[in-house]
């Protein structure tokens, strides 16, 4: 099956030409170019979510508010209605209350939170995808952040498939991801690519121009006795727009 990581850069940005208005329809072709089984979106607005659901009508979907009195769905998961039954959903605030609706803590610049649903696939095989965004600011909540999530993910016997997908907002050298990695959570670009940093998923709407260093930001994990048989960065773009100012990245898993 395929996973994409999606960060579709929120509705609220002025962004100009690249508004989400301009690009809407880029976007949805872009990630449906992929054909994924599994799409982790972060930043998805609630005008975005309403855009997103007509555009993918094969697709069933799961997400939470990140704030009690918000709409916005940030962290949306979508996954094909033809290929998976939902076993259960849910998800949790990375805080020290992650029970707690819009909670926040530590050096956190936002809400922050992770969306997970169990599912089987038509073979019955049982898997869990997990979607997250961690903080653009705080270290302290990025790494805080990175163990509740492997908190969560101990739940689970060593042996259960798990995947996870996000803007983590830091590179492999960044401690919060070697939190993951300590976690038990493995780099599937890695598995097929090597360790390498292979360049800025970041780029702020301008591609190879982008100045910048933040490496690579976004992330497709795997737990558990999931293989790996490809990875990739989607840079695609047309005549120099692109469907977001991150690229997409991809993994193609077996279970």
């Amino acid at each position: 099956m395929k996973i994409i990581t999606c960060n579709i850069r929120c509705f609220g940005a002025d962004d100009g030409a690249d508004n989400w208005i301009h690009r809407k329809d880029y976007c949805a072709q872009t990630i449906r170019a992929q054909t994924p089984d599994l799409i982790g979106f972060q930043e998805v607005w609630r005008q975005q979510f309403d855009d997103l659901l007509p555009l993918f009508p094969e697709y069933a979907h799961y997400a939470l508010a990140d704030e009690a009195q918000t709409l916005h769905p940030m962290n949306t998961i979508f996954y094909r209605r033809d290929a998976f039954d939902l076993v259960s959903q849910g998800g949790y605030w990375l805080s020290p209350t992650p029970h707690v609706a819009g909670s926040w803590g530590w050096d956190s610049a936002c809400v922050r939170l992770a969306a997970w649903v169990r599912l089987t696939d038509k073979a019955g095989r049982e898997f869990r995808f997990v979607n997250t965004h961690l903080d653009h600011v705080g270290q302290q909540a990025r790494e805080n952040q990175a163990r509740i999530i492997n908190e969560d993910a101990t739940a689970y016997p060593e042996d259960y498939p798990q995947f996870l997908t996000g803007d983590m907002n830091c590179a492999f050298s960044n401690p919060a991801i070697q939190t993951f990695v300590d976690g038990g959570w493995q780099d599937t670009y890695a598995q097929i690519h090597g360790a390498d940093d292979p360049g800025d998923t970041f780029h702020g709407f301008k591609g190879p121009d982008f100045e910048g260093n933040p490496g690579k930001i976004d992330w497709v994990f795997s737990r558990g006795p999931g293989r790996t048989t490809s990875a990739e960065i989607i840079r695609d773009h047309d005549q120099g727009r692109y469907p977001s100012d991150h690229y997409f990245v991809t993994a193609e898993v077996e279970l």
